[in-house]
């Protein structure tokens, strides 16, 4: 999966709409206001930042899984956020179940009232 798929993926999940709050070098993935895929638009190659798990620890999994590839996202790591390379070195299936695990912790948070339809 290369940035333009994971973009047009993240994009076709219900309720989510693209952001640049930081420019023109990051896009962010938003549903109900809040982010869940932050992607770095610089030259390749590229990462996103994922909600991972609960916390830094739980996030772990997918860091020990991919230490090459996936590592604790500055500042908000503590909080169970991981940086991904986007070099084709994690299957898509994997990214796929990465971007599905944020996006729905990120829903899961949100006033019901905020939650898209599914």
């Amino acid at each position: 999966m290369d940035r333009d798929e994971l973009i047009a993926y993240c994009l076709a999940k219900p309720g989510a709409e693209e952001t640049y709050p930081f420019g023109e070098g990051e896009m962010v993935a938003k549903v109900g206001g809040r982010g869940f895929a932050f992607i770095g638009l610089g030259k390749a190659p590229s990462g996103v930042g994922l909600k991972c798990g609960r916390d830094a620890d739980d996030a772990a999994v997918w860091r020990d899984r991919y230490p090459e590839s996936i590592t604790t996202s500055a500042y908000i790591g503590r909080f169970g956020w991981n940086s991904v390379q986007l070099d084709g070195s994690i299957p898509s299936e994997d990214l796929q179940e990465l971007l599905d695990q944020s996006y729905d912790a990120i829903v899961a948070k949100l006033p019901k009232a905020k939650r898209p339809a599914h």
